[in-house]
């Protein structure tokens, strides 16, 4: 099982923003046609009607289409993960002892009472509209919002999701949890059309779709205010997994129930996905050979780049309008520090994200001549911790195009430098489109050609054409 905890970043203003909620916002039917790209597209039931969730004692937006409600902001959120967790601000390679904790773990699922969607349900806010410095902190230069950074704020608010699911009835007041949250893999982030401006508040919001024994799915939507109408930006969806308090083991999770016919098609979608990942590994070309129609679709590729007066297969040469694959890569070494940490001294996942996604975007950039737009990230897998100090190597890789759009796989790499040893990390796939067709990739060799299959593959699924 691939583990890395990745929670929060520590260190961050924390101030709460009062925002009017209106009940009428909602999710609605979506479009996956490039001319019409402007909402998610429908995933295994996860549209619904957030006026169906309600939270005791933190956020209702039952009844009344204008409630005026109080939201924490993102920095709040930050400091009572960390006081969740028993641990002190302030940076030390030393993290204090949590194994005595483990004695109020239950050892069966049905020690822990059930829990709803509307239990985990929260928001938080990005105060955009009155931080200076978060502005600038948000802004890219062309004066729009760094979405790597939206991906830092959405893996922590996962984990808070996460956390809020779980109640121990064994733990007593003011004892830290003894539950380590840990990010598995995030399965899709979804983005619409609406660019987010660096002035304007974002809010997120999410609640735990899907639990298992020790893992809970946690769906985070983002919107943000404009001309004081909440506007929807990306929906993703996190695998979270509950470890032991020395993060050496699973530990059991609160089951959930639905508590109507609406959640029950959410629970449903759930376990779909857990079963499309499940066919999806026993699938891997890293297990089994490519199908009929994949070895031809090689073939294919491989017949357009011979010259037909040669008859050795020696002579290669690329068809018009095409680019070696090897030729449409891009590097990047990141030096990691313990500003970049989480709260169990591993590098933050969400900085992880941040740093791929950029050189993703960069690598886009430089082999279309176009500023991409972001469609989806699919299947980020996150395979190892990374240690602060780490030397993190970094390679975007475009894999496969198809018209306006091109396939990006980021590979994520732990060097030693005394070694010279490299180990992946973590693997991210992103789906951007251009104004022009995209030139087409042509692999050399049969590795390039494993990859242009596996990138053809994430394509098709979060296109919806296969």
């Amino acid at each position: 099982m691939m583990r890395v905890v990745s929670l929060l970043r520590v260190g961050a203003k924390a101030t709460s923003t009062p925002l009017n909620i209106p009940a009428s916002a909602s999710s609605s039917s979506l479009n996956h046609l490039l001319n019409n790209y402007s909402e998610f597209p429908p995933r295994n039931h996860l549209i619904y009607n957030k006026r169906s969730f309600s939270t005791t004692g933190k956020l209702n937006i039952l009844g009344n289409s204008n409630v005026e409600a109080t939201i924490p902001n993102i920095g709040l959120v930050k400091e009572k993960l960390q006081k969740i967790m028993g641990l002190a601000k302030g940076y030390s390679p030393l993290l204090p002892s949590r194994g005595h904790l483990a004695q109020y773990l239950p050892t069966q699922q049905d020690e822990l009472p059930s829990r709803t969607m509307q239990d985990s349900f929260s928001s938080t806010i990005i105060p955009l509209s009155t931080d200076i410095d978060l502005q600038e902190k948000y802004s890219t230069f062309l004066g729009q919002v760094r979405l790597g950074r939206l991906m830092e704020d959405m893996d922590t608010f996962a984990a808070w999701v996460a956390h809020n699911h779980i109640y121990n009835p064994k733990l007593p007041a003011d004892t830290p949890t003894p539950y380590v949250i840990v990010t598995v893999l995030v399965d899709q982030i979804d983005f619409t059309d609406v660019i987010p401006k660096p002035d304007a508040d974002i809010r997120l919001s999410g609640h735990a779709s899907w639990v298992g024994r020790s893992s809970i799915e946690t769906v985070v939507w983002l919107e943000q205010k404009i001309h004081d109408k909440w506007t929807k930006i990306t929906r993703a969806l996190f695998l979270m997994a509950a470890r032991n308090p020395t993060n050496s083991k699973a530990a059991i999770v609160n089951s959930l129930v639905p508590a109507n016919e609406e959640e029950q098609k959410i629970l449903e979608g759930g376990e779909s996905r857990k079963r499309r990942r499940q066919n999806a590994t026993a699938k891997s070309l890293l297990k089994v050979i490519p199908d009929q129609e994949e070895q031809a679709v090689i073939h294919d590729l491989f017949l357009k780049t011979l010259d037909a007066r040669d008859p050795s297969f020696r002579a290669s040469h690329l068809p018009p309008g095409a680019i070696w694959m090897k030729a449409a890569q891009m590097d990047n070494l990141v030096f990691s520090h313990p500003e970049d940490r989480n709260l169990h001294q591993k590098v933050f996942g969400g900085f992880l994200m941040r740093q791929a996604f950029e050189l993703s975007w960069v690598c886009g950039w430089v082999f279309s001549k176009q500023r991409p737009t972001l469609m989806h990230i699919s299947d980020i897998m996150f395979h190892k911790s990374v240690d602060v100090s780490s030397l993190i190597k970094m390679r975007a890789q475009i894999v496969y195009t198809e018209l306006h759009c091109m396939q990006i796989v980021v590979n994520a790499e732990v060097f030693d430098a005394k070694t010279g040893a490299v180990s992946t990390t973590n693997v991210f796939h992103y789906t951007y489109k251009i104004n022009d067709v995209a030139p087409q990739v042509i692999p050399k060799s049969y590795h390039e050609s494993m990859l242009y299959l596996d990138g053809k593959r994430h394509f098709q699924r979060v296109m919806g054409l296969k």
